[in-house]
Parts: C-alpha cells; structure tokens; sequence
C-alpha cells in the first residue's frame, strides 16, 4: 500500500460517514488533485469506496458537477486494517488516537 493510498484512507477514516468529492479528499490527504483520482477508482473498483454524481445544475451552481465518494463498510474495515498493517511494518505500534505515526 503506497503512502498516497494510505493518506487518502485515513482521510476517509477522520469522518467515515462523510461524503467527500476529490478536491476536497485531495486537500485531506495533501495531496495533488490528479493523484487522487487513480486511487479512487481503485477503492471503488475493490469495493472499499461508491461513487455517485450530484445531481446540480453546472450553470447554477457555476462549477462543474462534483462526484461524491463514501467508505463503504468493507472500506472502512480495510482501511483499518491496513493502516495497522502499514503502522506494523513501519515497526510501530498503531496509534490509539488514529493518526498516522508518520
């Protein structure tokens, strides 16, 4: 799990019931905006993220259309797992508060 990946779930997980878009995932996790799409699509593809289009209309809103993005529960159960895994490998103890030891 590449550390873009990794900072992208625990995004997710400082509010997994949030529904967030990629501009605003990308600025959680620090991370450029066309990073984070690549990673997205391969969340929603395991089955860790669903996706849907909000239903504005562009002219009236005066930005495009955003894509929301959620954890699913099989998402929020992997991206505990493997934040733990990452903290073990790392050789470090997982972080009761949540935060990345990093």
């Amino acid at each position: 799990m590449t550390t873009p990946r990794l900072l992208v779930l625990r995004a997710f997980l400082d509010d997994p019931t949030r529904e967030r878009y990629g501009l605003d995932l990308a600025n959680a996790a620090g991370l450029e905006p066309g990073t984070i799409y690549p990673i997205l699509v391969a969340f929603e593809n395991a089955g860790w993220l669903r996706s849907w289009q909000e239903q504005v209309d562009p002219h009236l809103e005066g930005r495009p259309r955003r894509r929301y993005y959620a954890l699913t529960a099989e998402g929020a159960s992997a991206a505990h797992d493997a934040l733990a895994d990452n903290a073990r490998r790392r050789g470090r103890r997982a972080n009761p508060t949540g935060t990345l030891a990093w």
